[in-house]
């Protein structure tokens, strides 16, 4: 069974995808086993609030539009057919059964691994499945119990502190965000009324 090609699996909102996103994917493919990435677009997160997000179809394009020229990375929309809010665990049931040849794993920022004993059925996300942490720079936390367990790998990747809430604060104010942007995703942005 071991033989199964690996995929990560990067949920989030991507309100909107940002350079920091894709650095953090293309590394992670880069320096594992992994045969893709997918981003899993999320309709709505039980822990943040839905004002500020944008339809889910426009934050699936921008993430489509984001990784057209990286033919490892995929877009899905597995959420969206799902009951919501969506819950990781029942999201990573359904992609298991939909695809038995492939084996999943969970990609996450070392601050959620912190809060993980909140997440649905925590106990078998960590029995199930690998979970690839990658640093971020948060608070005064201690360091989470659950980076030994033996299915938490880290994973050096470049440290980005680029936040999708900064960016559309820019957007709004009229500031420049192209650099913090894949072209496509600033052009897509720039020519329509999002976040302004």
């Amino acid at each position: 069974m071991e033989n199964r090609k690996k995929i990560g699996l990067f949920f989030g909102s991507f309100n909107p995808i940002h350079i920091g996103h894709l650095i953090l994917a293309n590394y992670i493919l880069e320096n594992s086993d992994m045969w893709e990435l997918w981003f899993i677009v999320s309709p709505q997160n039980p822990f943040k609030d839905k004002k500020s997000l944008l339809k889910d179809h426009n934050r699936l394009d921008m993430v489509q539009l984001a990784i057209k020229n990286y033919p490892r990375m995929r877009a899905s929309n597995v959420e969206f057919l799902l009951p919501r809010p969506s819950y990781t665990i029942d999201t990573l049931t359904y992609l298991q059964e939909k695809h038995p040849d492939l084996s999943f794993s969970l990609i996450m920022g070392e601050d959620n691994l912190a809060s993980l004993h909140k997440w649905k059925n925590y106990e078998l996300l960590l029995e199930k499945y690998q979970i690839i942490v990658y640093p971020r720079i948060f608070g005064e936390e201690k360091k989470s119990d659950y980076l030994q367990h033996e299915n938490i790998h880290q994973v050096k990747a470049p440290i980005i502190e680029l936040s999708a809430t900064e960016i559309r604060n820019m957007i709004k104010s009229g500031k420049n965000t192209r650099p913090m942007l894949p072209p496509e995703v600033f052009e897509y942005l720039d020519g329509s009324s999002f976040y302004k």
